[in-house]
């Protein structure tokens, strides 16, 4: 394989990941719900 194509696939799978990651992250603080002190910024917007 060319190297320029395995360079874009690694990005893009390399993002790919931070979005789940990043979906992850949002679905276990909206679990938590309540208990979470750490939701200033998301929370506050969301409940805006």
């Amino acid at each position: 394989m060319n190297p320029e194509i395995e360079y874009e696939l690694m990005k893009n799978h390399a993002s790919e990941l931070r979005k789940a990651a990043a979906e992850h992250r949002r679905v276990r603080e909206a679990m938590k719900g309540n208990k979470s002190e750490r939701r200033s910024l998301f929370g506050k917007r969301r409940s805006a």
